[in-house]
């Protein structure tokens, strides 16, 4: 029996809430509605959607040693990746907050995430994560990671695949330094312009261009419900998704996009495969993740095309 991929991720893992306003927003005011909260984090959200496709995964995040902490240990363990986190009793655990108005779109967010900045950089230079990058066959890394952080990273991978997501706009530009050591960057339409930082056009060959001049040699770039992008250094092409691919469904197309690139497949068929566990990820259009609803859900994924 061959052995399945190991990927280690490095990054947030938090309590994700998410309240949404249920009538018209009215600012300075209560406005009555509903708040979800579930478990969240880019790389934790990947590396689920990888462990779900076949990876075998472990984890690196910090968190507090408040009450939240047991939420985020009990969503690692449900997830099969190993803990490999350290809890800072006299912290807080980090959480993300977002309020929507009644359409989804957002009204404001707020982030609590300085443990990230304050104590990961040392936790990657402990032992037990050295011997993790050592057997592992790539590492998942997200833009919460300080600068400091991501170039120690990438120097233990020692020539090993880094795969990176962009978070959001500002955090992005972390990965400025490093973008010549990562095999792939996942980032939606406004972080690619914010990386690229050159002014690029709107179209898909011109965000291609940018990104490459800013040095990177790899991406995905996703768009709502417009095409997801992937170029590599065997071209450019677009996929349009049967759906939107947003928030955390932008999460899973990475996870499993990496699990079959470990697999072996070429970006292109990699991406289809990511784009089919993004629309499960998607309300309403699959009951599981199983099997079955994920050969049903590629097989509505369109075929790539060339960018011109």
């Amino acid at each position: 029996m061959m052995k399945s991929p190991t990927i280690l991720g490095v990054g947030a893992t938090y309590i994700f809430r998410r309240g949404q306003v249920s009538s018209a927003f009215v600012p300075a005011a209560s406005n009555p509605g509903t708040m979800r909260e579930d478990v969240g984090g880019g790389v934790f959200n990947a590396l689920r959607s990888a462990v779900r496709r076949g990876v075998s995964g472990s984890l690196l995040s910090v968190r507090g040693g408040d009450v939240l902490a047991d939420t985020v240990a009990r969503a690692i363990l449900a997830a099969g990746i190993a803990d490999l986190s350290v809890v800072f009793l006299d912290r807080t655990t980090p959480t993300n907050t977002v309020l929507v108005d009644r359409d989804g779109e957002l009204i404001i967010g707020l982030a609590d995430m300085a443990l990230y900045d304050l104590a990961l950089p040392k936790q990657i230079r402990r032992a037990k994560v050295r011997e993790a990058i050592g057997i592992a066959d790539a590492v998942l890394c997200d833009a919460n990671l300080p600068p400091a952080a991501l170039e120690r990273l990438v120097a233990l991978a020692a020539g090993k695949p880094v795969f990176a997501l962009a978070i959001s706009p500002a955090k992005v530009a972390r990965l400025a330094p490093v973008l010549g050591n990562l095999a792939l960057v996942f980032m939606n339409r406004s972080e690619a312009i914010a990386l690229a930082d050159d002014g690029i056009g709107a179209t898909e060959q011109a965000i291609v261009d940018g990104l490459r001049r800013a040095g990177l040699k790899g991406g995905v770039v996703t768009a709502d419900d417009g095409p997801v992008l992937g170029f590599d250094e065997a071209g450019a092409f677009s996929i349009l998704p049967p759906g939107k691919v947003v928030d955390g469904t932008a999460d899973a197309l990475a996870g499993a996009t990496v699990a079959a690139l470990l697999r072996g497949l070429t970006l292109r068929a990699a991406l289809r495969e990511g784009v089919a566990a993004a629309m499960l990820e998607s309300p309403g259009l699959a009951p599981a993740f199983t099997s079955a609803s994920f050969g049903e859900a590629v097989a509505l994924v369109p075929e790539a095309q060339q960018v011109a």
